[in-house]
């Protein structure tokens, strides 16, 4: 017998069987029965069963009804939970070439925390000088159509795939942004996309190293053992690692980054099924090669979330166990804090399991941290609290830019200017500025130019300064970690305690 065949008698069983249920004489209902999974699978299964035999017999026209099936089952796995969801065959492979490292795309990078539910899908970043940016694509758009299609009800993998496809192909966006009444129309042309998913900078006037993360890959931990290794022979004052929106990668990469920070078994993160029974346990397979002196400020934000959270989460953890430690006589304590924002709340493991050309992405477990506490709904609370000041927008900026200053005033005095350059009017200045900024800018150019204007940044620089002030001047305030984060918020006055007593004259 075909495999069409049994498909068929199994559906003309389950709908004979729902006509003779229709029939039949309705029982008394039970009031106190609770139905099991297998129970209520089985009764509905036989009304939809029998909604598709009338469908398909009386509808005017089925224009899909591949289509439909394909969102009946994602619906029902989206329903299950935010995470889980149907990969029809083409969504499926396109996760299979995402793997490889090497796909045509649009360059942009994606906020990987929205649901099915949402009806746009933010754009984080945008690739230096790639197809996005070059057709006008900016940070924090929102897109809301791809090929005409409205994004809600689509899962992040589904719109995914349609954003990609073969090179020098065209992909037709509809994108909202600020201070724009009418969505903007944007056509993009495919292209091999080769993202850099770690950056290191070392901030020579502070004696700082820093390094971002956008992902997890080998190449991450490749980039932070270096900078750990130059902090054995040439230490600093600190290590800044910036998890800010940075959605997840690979879980090995989160262990062998904790295994550069803790000793070689130490535990990172255990995963635990429906039944809380422990399914998993991930340590450290490896001696740490971090300098233990060196404190580490590790940012967050609320697109911190999964794998990032775990990292960040354990080397907590892990520091304030050890500064529980009374009277350690090594003296090695780790000092990883963590500042910014409350990170997304991510602790669920989902398993992509293949069915036929097509896979589940389903949710069968959840991440538990060395304290056994889950992040999953709850979030990381940073020690220091700094929430991000964006810049202001383009109205506002235009509207500073020319009232409220003297030189904005008509027939202002300009002293020591001369005739040259006041005939170079505001807006062959505006023009020049904006001509050098659409100039192509490489990944590190790009990630400078952001770092200089952010505050979360500058304020942790002020944070490992201040810790290394009181390192030198007031060791007993920061020799633990709990003194530490008590010292550093009062100081710093990130405490949000601020008393005023008026001073009369």
């Amino acid at each position: 017998m075909s495999k069409k065949s049994s498909i068929l008698l199994t559906i003309i069983f389950l709908c004979n069987s729902t006509q003779a249920m229709v029939t039949k004489k309705p029982s008394k209902p039970e009031t106190n029965s609770v139905k099991t999974f297998d129970d209520i699978v089985f009764d509905w299964s036989g009304t939809f069963a029998e909604v598709l035999r009338i469908a398909g017999e009386k509808h005017y026209k089925i224009s899909d009804a591949q289509d439909g099936m394909i969102k009946s089952i994602n619906s029902f796995l989206n329903n299950l939970d935010p995470h889980s969801s149907f990969l029809d065959p083409k969504t499926y492979k396109a996760i299979l070439e995402t793997t490889s490292g090497k796909f045509f795309g649009i360059g942009i990078v994606i906020d990987n925390t929205r649901s099915a539910k949402d009806k746009f899908l933010t754009v984080i970043n945008t690739i230096p000088n790639g197809p996005s940016e070059q057709a006008g694509i900016k940070a924090y758009d929102k897109i809301i159509e791809v090929e005409g299609k409205k994004l809600e009800g689509m899962t992040t993998e589904e719109i995914t795939a349609k954003l990609r496809g073969p090179k020098n192909t065209k992909v037709r966006l509809k994108v909202l942004r600020e201070n724009k009444k009418s969505p903007i129309s944007l056509e993009i042309t495919r292209d091999e996309i080769k993202a850099q998913t770690s950056f290191s900078f070392y901030i020579k006037e502070y004696d700082i190293y820093y390094v971002s993360l956008a992902t997890f890959s080998q190449a991450a931990v490749n980039q932070i053992r270096s900078i750990l290794e130059k902090s054995v022979t040439d230490p600093h004052k600190g290590l800044i690692i910036d998890l800010r929106n940075n959605s997840g990668g690979l879980l090995k990469a989160v262990i062998e980054i904790a295994g550069l920070f803790l000793k070689k078994g130490s535990l990172v993160v255990t995963t635990k099924n429906k039944n809380n029974q422990k399914t998993a346990e991930f340590k450290t397979t490896q001696d740490p090669v971090a300098n233990i002196n060196i404190p580490i400020f590790i940012l967050v934000n609320n697109y911190t979330a999964s794998a990032s959270e775990i990292l960040a989460g354990c080397l907590k953890i892990h520091s304030e166990k050890q500064s529980k430690k009374a009277n350690s006589t090594d003296g090695n304590k780790l000092m990883a804090f963590i500042a910014g924002t409350k990170t997304f709340g991510k602790g669920s493991v989902q398993e992509v399991i293949p069915i036929g050309n097509s896979a589940i992405k389903l949710t069968t477990s959840l991440y538990f941290l060395p304290d056994n506490t889950t992040i999953q709904g709850k979030g990381i609370v940073p020690d220091f609290e700094i929430p991000k000041l964006f810049p202001p927008p383009e109205k506002v900026t235009w509207f500073l830019q020319h009232y409220g200053r003297e030189n904005a005033l008509k027939r202002s005095i300009k002293p020591g200017s001369d005739k040259k350059n006041d005939e170079k009017s505001p807006s062959a200045e505006n023009k020049e500025k904006d001509k050098k900024d659409k100039l192509p800018k490489t990944w590190a150019e790009r990630i400078k130019s952001i770092l200089e204007k952010d505050n979360q940044f500058k304020d942790t620089i002020k944070l490992v300064n201040l810790f290394d002030l009181a390192k030198k001047t007031v060791p007993e305030k920061v020799s633990n970690r709990d003194a530490a984060v008590a010292f550093l918020k009062e100081t710093s006055a990130l405490n949000g305690k601020i008393s005023m007593e008026e001073v009369k004259i």
